[in-house]
């Protein structure tokens, strides 16, 4: 499972800079995790060389499309109230036409066209350089669908728009797809096997963002820590290879690498990694670069053997505890993040304590806790029945949320008395007289605005807390600058 964009974010339509020449409106809103907000951008840019504009007012709009995520099922409710939205629009407005992209586009194609007709195209997470054929379909008045997920697409040679843009911080896809075929994931069948893109691709388009004056970049994939490119393809045919593709194979410590040594004024993020793929290769690669973020967002799930064994995890508990020891170890400031699913089924009271117990022995910084619903065409979805209480579910995922908050304060209070290093990325939400950025660890900071700015590298003498939440005070530009 891969993190999910912040609650404030989720459905923002965001506008970009008009071309004159354009004559069409379009109206983009994005749901769920990362990918699908890097995804909106190469749609928006397909479609701004296509004669659209973006807008923020859906009742003006031409083309209406929303990017879908199929992690769980209030993300997919959220999305139907969304199209009954669009739907009444529609009916005040009926040139307007209504698109779905991504995960459920993927996984609920002739529901929506065929069954309930309330979309006019659907179009899957490999499919978007298409989108201009799609559309002449539907001018024409027939319905457009292509969701054929691709061994080969990775958007590479497609300069994304950037709609979430702060103009400081951006997401740079490396992976599509995934081959971990955990029994609570829809992503392989979504967004199909994994494929890599062409190191020089992510590098041209670093460099793009570098020249725009971008500070930061969070290199992104359903699972990056595999990230292996040897000519194109999907990774598991790596075993036919020829002996000069093997030999000269660039994978994901050799591309952090790259990237840090090319941009050392630049702050490098990554997500997600998976326990199984996160060699102690690249905890060097981190350890020995300043620009490369100490954060690592690495889901476990859960802290029980036989859970992990039902979902398919390629870890263990031990496994997972002795990669958490090889963090402490190597890179000791790194801060650690989870994802945690509670009441999956088959789920017993001594399965929980011992996900709790993993909690006490990690004491993660923060983390992205649910509990589990079933999706359809899943294999926990269409083998395991969905046995514990929803009642059961709520209380043990308050307990692992509780206990979470507990490790925040403890975690947010090691970096009290200490400096660290800011990003500034915007005002303050709570005052306007304040900053507010991260640090490496990927801890919120706030601090007085003074005579610094936005895009700026601050050193932040770290004087109170919350639990997620760190409040200071600047004590001058660090050598990032």
């Amino acid at each position: 499972m891969e993190k999910i964009i912040e609650e404030s974010k989720q459905g923002e339509s965001l506008v970009l800079k008009n071309k004159p020449e354009n004559t069409k409106k379009l109206f983009i809103e994005s749901y769920g995790c990362a990918m699908n907000f890097s995804d909106s951008e190469v749609v928006a840019s397909i479609l701004s060389d296509g004669g659209y504009n973006t807008t923020s007012v859906l009742e003006e709009a031409d083309l209406v499309l929303v990017n879908t995520c199929s992690i769980r099922d209030k993300a997919e409710q959220t999305i139907r109230k969304r199209l009954e939205k669009y739907n009444a629009v529609k009916r005040t407005n009926p040139k307007m036409k209504v698109g779905v992209l991504g995960c459920m586009a993927e996984r609920l194609k002739s529901q929506f066209l065929e069954e309930e007709k309330i979309v006019d195209l659907v179009v899957g997470p490999d499919a978007y350089k298409d989108l201009p054929n799609l559309l002449a379909e539907v001018e024409e008045g027939r319905d457009a669908i292509n969701v054929i997920l691709s061994k080969e697409e990775t958007y590479g040679d497609i300069s994304p728009v950037r709609l979430m843009s702060n103009g400081i911080t951006a997401l740079v896809s490396i992976t599509r797809g995934c081959d971990n075929m955990c029994t609570f994931c829809v992503v392989p069948f979504t967004r199909g096997r994994e494929r890599s893109r062409e190191p020089q691709s992510i590098m041209a388009e670093i460099q793009d963002l570098w020249n725009k004056g971008f500070k930061e970049i969070t290199l992104l994939g359903q699972n990056v820590d595999s990230y292996l490119w040897y000519g194109g393809g999907l990774k598991k045919d790596f075993v036919n290879a020829s002996e000069m593709q093997k030999a000269t194979a660039v994978d994901f410590d050799q591309l952090l690498e790259m990237v840090a040594v090319g941009f050392p004024k630049m702050r490098i993020r990554f997500s997600t990694s998976n326990p199984q793929d996160m060699h102690e290769s690249i905890l060097h690669v981190m350890a020995k670069y300043p620009n490369i973020c100490k954060h690592i967002h690495l889901p476990v799930q859960s802290g029980s053997n036989r859970i992990l064994k039902e979902m398919n995890r390629l870890h263990s508990r031990e496994e997972y505890m002795t990669l958490i020891d090889k963090i402490r170890t190597i890179v000791p400031d790194a801060s650690i993040s989870q994802d945690m699913i509670a009441g999956f089924p088959t789920e017993t009271e001594q399965d929980h304590q011992d996900t709790m117990s993993l909690m006490e022995y990690v004491k993660y910084n923060f983390g992205y806790m649910y509990s589990y619903s079933e999706r359809p065409g899943t294999l926990a979805g269409r083998k395991m029945k969905d046995d514990v209480e929803e009642e059961t579910k709520a209380r043990r995922l308050q307990e692992i949320v509780d206990l979470q908050q507990k490790h925040a304060w403890f975690r947010s209070e090691e970096f009290v008395s200490k400096t660290v290093e800011v990003l500034v990325e915007k005002v303050s939400k709570k005052s306007k007289e304040e900053f507010s950025g991260r640090n490496s660890q990927s801890i919120t900071v706030v601090f007085p605005k003074e005579n610094y700015k936005i895009g700026d590298f601050v050193n932040v003498k770290i004087t109170s807390c919350t639990s997620g939440t760190l409040k200071g005070e600047a004590v001058g530009l660090s050598e990032m600058n």
